[in-house]
C-alpha cells in the first residue's frame, strides 16, 4: 500500500471513529451519521455520495450522478489524496473545528473544493461540459465559483468561503488558507493568461479582491478587504485599497498560524 493509500485508510478510519462516537450523543443524527459514514467502506465512496446529495438536482437520476464522480475518484486518486490534506488543513487551522467529519459533512468549503476537483480532473481530460455543469452546481448551492480550468494545490482551507470566485487561470499553491468574499479574477475581456498566482503557505483575508495576471509571493499575507492590483513579494504582508507593502508576514507559514493581525515587530 502506498503511502498516500495509507493516509487516507488512517484518517478514514478516524472519522468513522468520531461518527461513531458522536452518534451515541445524538437523538436526531444517528441516520445521518449511519448514511453518510458508516454505511461505506471508504473515504471515497462516502465523499462521492456527500458531494452528489448536496448538488445533485432533477438532470441527473442520484445513483447514475454517484457513479460519475466515484469513476472519478477511481480514475484520478490525487483527487482522495488532496482531499484529505484540505481536511487535515481545516482541521488544524479552524478553531471551531474539533472532529475531522465536521468538515466531510458539513462545511461547505471543504465540500465545495472536493467537487471543484473532479471538475478539474474531467475538465483537464476532455468533458468540459460536465466540468461546467459541476461549477454551476457548486455556485447556486454554495455561492462558490471556481472555474474548472483553475490549478488548486493540496492542504487548501477555504474557511467560510461563501462569495469566493476563483477564475479559469489561477492558480493557488499548496497549504494556502482563503477566507469568505475573496475574489482571484481578471481585470477586463482579454482572454489567455489573465488571474492571480497564489504562492505557497500564503493567508487571503476575507473580502480580498486580487486580480490580474499577477503573482503574490509564498508565505504572504493579503490583508482583509484589500484590493491587489500588483505583485506581491514572499514573506510580506499587504494592505488597503490599492494594497500595499505594510509589514513583513510575520511568521513562516501564515496560511497555518492564520494570524491576520499586524504586529509592530513586523512593521517595514
Amino acid at each position: 500500500m502506498e503511502q498516500g493509500d495509507i493516509k487516507i485508510k488512517k484518517i478514514w478510519e478516524t472519522i468513522c471513529k468520531e461518527a461513531q462516537v458522536s452518534l451515541k450523543k445524538s437523538n436526531y443524527m444517528k441516520e445521518y451519521f449511519k448514511k453518510n459514514i458508516l454505511s461505506h467502506t471508504s473515504f471515497g465512496d462516502a465523499l462521492s455520495q456527500n458531494i452528489a446529495l448536496k448538488i445533485c438536482n432533477a438532470d441527473f437520476e442520484l445513483e447514475h450522478f454517484i457513479s460519475i464522480l466515484q469513476k472519478q475518484i477511481s480514475s484520478f486518486p490525487h483527487i482522495c489524496e488532496y482531499a484529505v490534506d484540505d481536511l487535515i488543513a481545516f482541521y488544524e487551522r479552524d478553531p471551531a473545528c474539533h472532529w475531522f467529519y465536521q468538515p466531510f459533512l458539513f462545511y461547505k468549503g471543504f465540500i465545495a473544493l472536493q467537487a471543484y476537483r473532479i471538475g478539474n480532473a474531467l475538465y483537464n481530460n476532455g468533458d468540459a461540459d460536465l466540468s461546467f455543469y459541476l461549477q454551476m452546481r457548486i455556485s447556486e448551492v454554495f455561492s462558490i465559483d471556481i472555474h474548472p480550468g483553475a490549478t488548486i494545490g493540496k492542504g487548501i482551507m477555504l474557511d467560510h468561503a461563501h462569495n469566493l470566485v476563483i477564475g479559469e487561470t489561477a492558480k493557488v499553491g499548496d497549504n494556502v488558507s482563503i477566507l469568505h468574499a475573496v475574489t482571484l479574477g481578471g481585470t477586463g475581456k482579454i482572454r489567455g493568461n489573465r488571474h492571480p498566482k497564489i504562492g505557497n503557505n500564503v493567508l487571503i483575508g476575507a473580502g480580498a479582491k486580487v486580480l490580474g495576471n499577477i503573482s503574490v509571493g509564498e508565505c504572504s499575507r493579503i490583508a482583509a478587504g484589500s484590493l491587489v492590483l500588483k505583485s506581491v513579494p514572499s514573506f510580506k504582508t499587504v494592505a488597503g485599497v490599492p494594497a500595499k507593502e505594510v509589514g513583513n508576514s510575520g511568521c513562516p507559514e501564515p496560511s497555518k498560524t492564520m494570524d491576520q493581525l499586524l504586529n509592530k515587530s513586523e512593521f517595514i
